[in-house]
């Protein structure tokens, strides 16, 4: 046996087993999850079986051949999608389609030509905050005493997912969270507090805010004020005016730190502690002495939740964490330049990148299809699993998050529903579409999709969509 040959299928069995996992945690029904797993019977290969070595009930998604001539030729892959590619709908199409296993290019246009990204942008982030933090990582929230004894200090440490809602009122994409996502509470914050504070005989205090761990401009460069909150390291419920909003793109608070000092004032009150005049600015001392501290989410979880809901006020968030962590200042810049950093030290070519945010909202990002199908192949790597949660976190085609509603039945695409699970972004005549596909030989390829385009946003989803289902639908060789 030729010894490249190897471990290229080992390789592809390790990538087949990883992308197994992501459904085994996406929160599915174990029915549903095998459901998932295997190809639809139009598209599924004669001789794809469960994987002997899978574990009894573990999901896995089709297993992956060990002959070569799985892998699908460019020839193929033109003859496949020539009609499909031909579709005015898609405007100008930049496209990359690879294998996952082996990272082999196997076909695109305009591949390495920088396009519009959208909210595919947030794969950079990803991946960008997992090489440099661990993924149990988590984001603290704390108060401190103050300069007297009645002044406390409230400190922001950029976790925009506080909540000051009762755990039973707490969702993410409108179901209840669970003991894995659920988000720190500011009223525990406030009892840890309060307890602190009669134990040091004081029931009436001064409250100042901190946020200085964050420095430059609060609002996005494209706000307008429902896609994104001001950027503060302090806010609770992403600086939402109703905290309970499931919508989209909620109404957004011009002072999210304010807000939040405001909503600890009223829980600091239900524990019994009395705050003397306004919430004011401030900075704690580096040697204060701690009264409270709640945490996040681990930093895999909140990836997992900004890439599902295309969430962009935990992804400029998480981009801040990126730049504390290279040591570059929290800002817009300096989180942009701390992601390219980032992945050029993994390996990932920057030519033609420019990132301006993390979170995609930017219209002037520039991301080369080329660019995002190897951050997915990195994410894929039997040697990167600190990167898997970027998989794990990619929305599910016909079932979870930004492609809840795509890949239906009447779409054209519906062979693909289960089997792909891709990032989404939209702008003003921006499609795009980034994550991996099975295909009928069980081959696990990586894509990236990049539209500008005149047509309705319905209408290149939709067009975007044929084509990735055509992938899952033939083997192209």
């Amino acid at each position: 046996m030729n010894a490249g040959a190897g471990v290229g299928r080992g390789r592809r069995a390790a990538v087949a087993g990883v992308l197994g996992a992501a459904l085994a945690t996406s929160g599915l029904t174990a029915g549903t999850q095998r459901a998932l797993a295997a190809p639809s019977p139009p598209a599924a290969a004669a001789s794809a079986k469960p994987s002997a070595e899978a574990p009894p009930g573990s999901a896995v998604l089709a297993p992956v051949a060990d002959s070569a001539d799985t892998l699908p030729t460019t020839q193929g892959l033109q003859q496949a999608l020539a009609p499909l590619l031909q579709d005015k709908s898609l405007g100008t199409l930049n496209f990359a389609i690879s294998d996952a296993a082996t990272g082999t290019f196997l076909y695109g246009s305009g591949e390495n030509t920088p396009a519009t990204p959208a909210s595919t942008t947030k794969l950079a982030t990803s991946v960008a905050a997992l090489s440099l933090l661990p993924a149990d990582h988590r984001i603290h929230t704390r108060v401190v005493t103050g300069a007297k004894p009645d002044e406390i200090t409230l400190v922001g440490g950029g976790d925009p997912t506080l909540t000051a809602l009762p755990a039973d009122q707490v969702q993410i994409g409108g179901l209840p969270v669970d003991p894995d996502n659920a988000p720190a509470s500011l009223t525990d914050l406030a009892a840890q507090t309060a307890a602190a504070l009669k134990a040091a005989g004081v029931t009436s205090v001064k409250l100042g805010y901190d946020t200085s761990l964050y420095t430059g401009q609060l609002r996005h460069m494209e706000n307008d004020d429902y896609n994104v909150a001001p950027v503060s390291p302090l806010m609770v419920d992403e600086g939402k005016v109703e905290p309970r909003s499931l919508s989209e793109a909620p109404a957004r608070v011009t002072d999210p730190a304010a807000q939040a000092a405001d909503a600890f004032v009223a829980q600091l009150k239900a524990q019994g502690i009395t705050v003397q005049g306004r919430p004011a600015q401030a900075t704690a001392a580096a040697d204060a002495k701690p009264l409270g501290d709640v945490a996040s989410p681990t930093l895999a979880r909140l990836i997992e939740r900004l890439l599902t809901h295309s969430d962009n006020t935990i992804a400029e968030g998480v981009a801040r964490q990126v730049a504390i962590a290279a040591q570059q200042p929290a800002s817009f810049p300096g989180a942009a330049g701390a992601v390219t950093q980032a992945l050029a030290k993994l390996g990932v070519s920057t030519a033609g990148l420019q990132l301006n945010d993390g979170s995609g909202l930017s219209k002037a990002n520039l991301i080369p299809p080329a660019t995002l199908v190897k951050l997915l192949s990195l994410a894929a790597a039997p040697d990167h699993p600190e990167l898997r949660p970027v998989l794990t976190g990619l929305p599910i085609a016909g079932f979870t998050g930004t492609l809840l509603s795509r890949f239906g039945p009447r779409s054209g695409a519906a062979e693909a529903s289960g089997i792909v699970r891709a990032k989404t972004g939209t702008l003003d005549f921006v499609n795009t579409l980034a994550g991996t596909v099975v295909d009928a030989d069980g081959r696990v390829l990586v894509f990236a999709m990049m539209t500008r385009t005149p047509a309705g946003a319905d209408q290149a989803r939709a067009a975007v969509d044929r084509i990735v289902a055509k992938l899952a639908g033939c083997g192209c060789h």
